[in-house]
C-alpha cells in the first residue's frame, strides 16, 4: 500500500481568466484536496505560479500532474523535490499582553511586529510550514485575537 505524503506541486499558467477555476475543478472532480493554494503573477511575464500542497501516494501526485499537463493554459507543471519552502502568518494580540514577550518569540520564528494601535498589536512570521505550525502553538498562552495564515511558496534549489 502506498503512503498518503504531503505534497508541494508548482504550476505555471498563463495568466487569464478562469485559469484557477479549471484547475481547482481537475482537484475537486478527483476527490483530491488541496491543503494551500498560493497563486501570483509572475513579473515581467504574461504566466502566474501557483503553488498547490496536497497529500498523496506518488501515483496519484503523478496522476494530478499528467491531468494538470492536459490543460490549456498550463505552461509547466513539476512536483518539488529539493525545495525552499515558505509560509507566513499574522497574528492579533490585544495591547493588555506583553509586547516584548510577543516580541521574543516572534523573533525565535523569523518574525517581528508589524504594528502597535491603541487596543492591538499585530505580529508577523516568515518561516517554514512546520516551523509556523510551533509558533502559533508557543503564542496560545498570548490570547491571540485573529491569526491569518498564508499558502505557502516553494522554490527549486
Amino acid at each position: 500500500m502506498e503512503r498518503n505524503e504531503r505534497r508541494v506541486i508548482s504550476v505555471i499558467v498563463v495568466n487569464e481568466a478562469s485559469v484557477l477555476s479549471r484547475i481547482t475543478d481537475l482537484f475537486s472532480a478527483r476527490g483530491y484536496n488541496i491543503t494551500s493554494l498560493t497563486v501570483a503573477p509572475i513579473p515581467d511575464s504574461k504566466y502566474s505560479r501557483l503553488t498547490i500542497v496536497t497529500s498523496g501516494s506518488v501515483r496519484v501526485v503523478e496522476q494530478i500532474t499528467k491531468q494538470l499537463h492536459k490543460l490549456i493554459p498550463v505552461l509547466k507543471v513539476y512536483e518539488h523535490a529539493d525545495l525552499v519552502e515558505k509560509e507566513m502568518a499574522l497574528v492579533k494580540f490585544s495591547m493588555s499582553e506583553n509586547i516584548s514577550d510577543i516580541n521574543a518569540v516572534c523573533e525565535a520564528y523569523n518574525g517581528r511586529i508589524v504594528n502597535v494601535g491603541n487596543d492591538v498589536i499585530i505580529a508577523m512570521v516568515a518561516d517554514d510550514p512546520k516551523r509556523v505550525d510551533h509558533y502559533l502553538d508557543a503564542i496560545k498562552r498570548y490570547n491571540p485575537k485573529e491569526i491569518v495564515r498564508s499558502g505557502t511558496v516553494a522554490l527549486e534549489r
